[in-house]
């Protein structure tokens, strides 16, 4: 009866519409199902009384008794009603086979809904690649069939077509697929798109079915080994029980339960194995044998580190920049290169880190707090292991199983704290690593941060590979040349210079006074720190390039507080410069302030620590001597033969100086650093020392508000040095207008902030010919080496120049 009923290709058409609650109707497709709902009985005797067409829509929800056409797909297929059976519950059985694609374009209810529709129907057009999907359908089909207990299927192949719409519609009605995704494609009108959305979930399930073959044959081969295995178990209790030793319940409970996790654990097929063969030992050994307690903790640990457990990683960048931001102040750079990292990984799809970074900075800059942050972006776990102090190679591997006290190292300790196989995994201070005779552990790390190695991990204890390659590893450090050089060369190094004290007071401000104000329980009191206030504990209670020991005084600051509160005395909400003083007491450092004014053998120099910059005063005298050269001020041997360098290169220049050639036969010099008991060490105080010493020997004051730094040659060039960000700050602190640098330096300046730099004269210099004429306020009377007479003569001792 269908196949005389023909849809006509006209624009629209209206029809009755019975709304479809768990089925799609697709066109060529014959599908039985009940009539109930008064609406839908009322559109089928519409339909019945007139040429059996109707239009069928898929609902929303199931769920739906009485749904709106909004509550109903706008797409779905023309109809006709090929058989009809009225039962005696008053419900109507039907048979309707699917004609043409159509969707409505407008609708109205009386007693059913009645819908003005137009076709979808669309031609295609044949060419080779389109009869290639076809046939590959058509194969795919076969091996589907074969294989499926779908007897539907099978009665679909008499109807196959080369039509691929009408192939890719027939494939698609008897697949076992949901309703949206039935529905979806239903909505697919052109025919090859259809095609080959229908030809890909055809693969995905027979690759599913054969992957249920597979495990159907696997399930069988181990049910009967465990058949086997519990057959030997029981013949075994039996053979016990005849040697009189009776039967320990709890042991056999122990052993079941270990089997039971061994099984239903997804580890690695070695880690199994391995597993497995300790369960059999201990199944052999006496209950309360010292080898057995042995056997159990190896069980222990190996059922419980992560083999194949993982967090969902977060790719969202946007949210990383604003947590980043949000727990940070300043470190841009650094900031700007882990969101580089994560847009890199997430670009790549990699899950693996073949990157290690290693924040590189001084104590209390954030080190830490960055990895936490990383880790807190991208979603993951975040487990910490310390460096400092490590000494013992097992540490890192673990200890062999030789001894009942023996553990795994802290690799795979950190990693069941974890408890997933992709933790954010911090390697704190690896710059304080040592070694003996219990091994080096900086060269056990070596495997685990080299990405080619890590993926095979063997820890001493497991005695098994375990993989690695999934952990994003982060190491801190304090200075870089501590670190062993083939650990250094697998990490990317980002340093972390230390904050300015605009970046110290925002820090302050946003982060650690509301912090410690809640610990403290002062938040309801409206304590206010001025920005007066917090600049006064950094210049005069802290001296450091992170906010540690700031955050400790503002702590100390809010204890003292709540003290006065807690006791009933008047409090002012403003904490100022006198009252932090009034508090704290007396100021623990004096600001550093330049010179007021020019000095004969006075020079300014800029020294890098591990508190920031600060200002270096450098003073050289003369006295009457034999050219003897004395240092002092707990200089480093580097810093010692840079005064060495100085002097010789002045007494290599006395003819462009204006120096007597001889004069070291009669003075003695003595170059101290003031501030004795701090030690100090590096070559970037050369062109300091040389500058103060060449104004003791001509009597010619260096500038006050002139600073330098810079590493001297014997011919007098100047070399470049480092730490310039925390030099020049150091500099502009102090109110000092003219920084002398080494012209390879130039480089450095653009870490320096805009504002600091605007308010300093730099001067980038390549020898000592262009660091005198800046640094000293005279310029220099320059002779020939071959002038004699009175100003060549010997320098007696009676006319020595002396300091004034």
């Amino acid at each position: 009866m269908s196949e005389k009923i023909q849809v006509p290709h006209t624009e629209s058409q209206t029809l009755p519409m019975i709304p479809l609650r768990d089925a799609v109707l697709f066109p060529g497709m014959i599908l039985p199902f009940l009539v109930g709902r008064d609406h839908s009985i009322r559109a089928l005797e519409n339909a019945l009384s007139g040429d059996r067409k109707l239009f069928l829509a898929t609902q929303h929800s199931a769920e739906t008794i009485q749904p709106t056409i909004e509550q109903v797909h706008s797409v779905g297929t023309i109809g006709v009603v090929v058989e009809s059976l009225r039962c005696e519950d008053g419900n109507v059985k039907v048979l309707i086979e699917g004609l043409e694609r159509a969707r409505i374009l407008e609708s109205q209810f009386t007693d059913h809904f009645s819908v003005h529709v137009r076709l979808l129907h669309r031609r295609s057009e044949s060419s080779p690649e389109l009869s290639q999907k076809i046939e590959e359908m058509l194969a795919l089909l076969d091996r589907y069939s074969q294989d499926s207990e779908n007897l539907l299927l099978e009665r679909m192949f008499p109807h196959k077509t080369e039509d691929p719409g009408r192939l890719a519609d027939l494939v698609t009605a008897y697949l076992q697929l949901d309703l949206p995704q039935k529905q979806d494609l239903l909505e697919t009108v052109v025919p090859a798109e259809r095609l080959n959305r229908v030809l890909d979930l055809l693969k995905t399930e027979v690759a599913q079915m054969e992957v249920e073959k597979k495990l159907g044959k696997r399930v069988k081969r181990q049910m009967e080994k465990a058949q086997r295995e519990y057959y030997l178990s029981e013949k075994m209790k039996a053979i016990q029980r005849e040697l009189g030793h009776p039967e320990d319940s709890s042991l056999h409970e122990e052993l079941k339960a270990y089997r039971k996790k061994i099984e239903s654990l997804k580890i690695a097929g070695d880690a199994k194995e391995k597993a497995d063969q300790e369960l059999r030992k201990l199944q052999m050994m006496p209950a309360m044998s010292a080898e057995a307690t042995v056997t159990r903790n190896y069980l222990d640990w190996i059922l419980s580190v992560p083999w194949t457990e993982k967090t969902t990683e977060n790719d969202d960048l946007r949210s990383a920049m604003k947590i980043l931001e949000d727990d940070h102040y300043g470190l841009e750079k650094v900031k700007e290169r882990i969101v580089e990292f994560l847009a890199s990984r997430k670009l790549a799809g990699k899950k693996e880190s073949a990157t290690i970074l290693c924040f590189v900075g001084p104590p209390g800059v954030g080190k830490t707090s960055l990895a936490t942050s990383i880790a807190k972006a991208m979603g993951r776990k975040f487990v910490r292991f310390s460096l400092g102090g490590i000494r013992d190679e097992a540490e890192i591997r673990g200890h062999r199983r030789t001894y009942i006290g023996a553990f795994p190292g802290q690799i795979i300790q950190m990693m069941k704290r974890a408890g997933t196989v992709n933790p954010v995994f911090l390697l704190d201070e690896v710059d304080k690593m040592t070694m003996d005779f219990r091994g080096d552990p900086s060269s056990a790390l070596l495997e685990v941060l080299d990405p080619e190695q890590n993926k095979t991990f063997l820890d001493h204890y497991l005695d098994t590979p375990y993989d690695l390659s999934r952990v994003m590893f982060i190491a801190t450090a304090n200075v870089p040349y501590n670190i062993p050089a083939a650990l250094y060369d697998r990490m990317e190094i980002l340093q972390l210079p230390g904050y300015t004290e605009k970046e110290k007071i925002q820090i302050a401000l946003r982060f650690l006074v509301p912090k410690e104000l809640e610990i403290h329980g002062l938040t309801g009191y409206k304590i206010r720190f001025q920005e007066k206030g917090v600049v006064h504990l950094i210049r005069n209670y802290t001296r450091e390039a992170g906010v540690r020991n700031l955050q400790r005084e503002i702590a100390s600051v809010c204890r003292k507080i709540a003290k006065k509160i807690a006791l009933g005395d008047q409090y002012s909400g403003n904490v100022d410069p006198s009252m932090i003083t009034e508090l704290l007491g007396i100021e623990k450092y004096r600001e550093q302030d330049r010179e007021k004014q020019s000095e004969i053998g006075m020079a300014t120099g800029l020294a890098w620590t591990e508190a920031g910059g600060e200002l270096l005063f450098t003073e050289a005298t003369l006295m009457q001597g034999k050219g003897r050269l004395t240092l002092t001020g707990k200089l480093g041997k580097v810093m010692q033969e840079s005064a060495r360098a100085a002097l010789s290169y002045i007494r290599s220049r006395t003819g462009e100086l204006g120096v007597s050639t001889d004069f070291y036969q009669n003075l003695d010099f003595h170059v101290h650093i003031p501030e004795g008991a701090i030690p100090k060490d590096g070559p970037s105080a050369g062109i300091t020392m040389a500058t103060a010493l060449i104004s003791a020997l001509t009597r010619n004051p260096v500038k006050h508000d002139v600073a330098m730094t810079g590493e001297i040659t014997l011919r007098g060039k100047v070399l470049p040095i480092g730490g310039v960000k925390e030099k020049v700050l150091a500099a502009h602190r102090a109110g000092v207008t003219t920084i002398i640098l080494p012209r390879h330096n130039e480089k450095d300046l653009s870490d320096v902030p805009q504002e600091v730099r605007d308010k300093l004269q730099v001067r980038l210099v390549e020898s000592m010919d262009e660091v005198l004429p800046i640094a000293l306020i005279n310029p220099l009377r320059v002779r020939n080496r071959k002038t004699k007479g009175a100003v060549s003569r010997k320098i007696s001792r009676k006319e020595a120049p002396l300091p004034q």
